[in-house]
């Protein structure tokens, strides 16, 4: 089993069990962003867990253009410096990853790239999920799963 040393607040570094990677839905994003003052959210808790590197994010430009297109709608009023700096930080700790055709169909062709970012992904490293909170915009499969979800086999791995 692979063994991660992360940073925790204090400076000091703990040993995590596994390295998990994940792409994030936009609607995650935005639920965080709203919800800034509910930081026990699962949304918020993803976006929380990104920051400290508990996860490693996996993006493609695609995804990249529609986080900064989604996330800089006026209706949603978010402060254009905190969405370059979540965009700035999913690039730098997270890894491109090319998409590749799963062969699915989807309901909102837009979706598609996530989950094929992930299924790409996935012959890389099980590991890797898709944290969504429109799961039935997806096929069912074990690696799309909620924030809710992706929080607990987060913290189930700290324990």
């Amino acid at each position: 089993m692979r063994k991660l040393l992360q940073p925790e607040q204090s400076g000091k570094r703990k040993q995590v069990n596994d390295l998990y990677y994940a792409v994030i839905d936009t609607n995650v994003l935005v639920s965080a962003l709203l919800s800034r003052t509910n930081t026990v959210s699962a949304p918020a808790k993803i976006v929380e867990y990104l920051y400290q590197g508990q996860f490693v994010p996996v993006y493609n430009n695609e995804i990249l253009e529609e986080y900064g297109e989604v996330l800089s709608r006026n209706k949603f009023h978010f402060d254009l410096s905190n969405v370059k700096t979540l965009i700035g930080q999913i690039k730098k700790i997270g890894i491109h990853t090319d998409k590749i055709s799963s062969g699915e169909e989807f309901p909102d062709l837009d979706d598609a790239v996530f989950f094929e970012v992930a299924f790409s992904h996935r012959k890389i490293d099980e590991n890797t999920y898709l944290v969504t909170g429109n799961i039935k915009h997806f096929p069912v499969k074990p690696f799309v799963v909620s924030p809710r979800q992706m929080v607990h086999i987060l913290e189930s791995n700290n324990d």
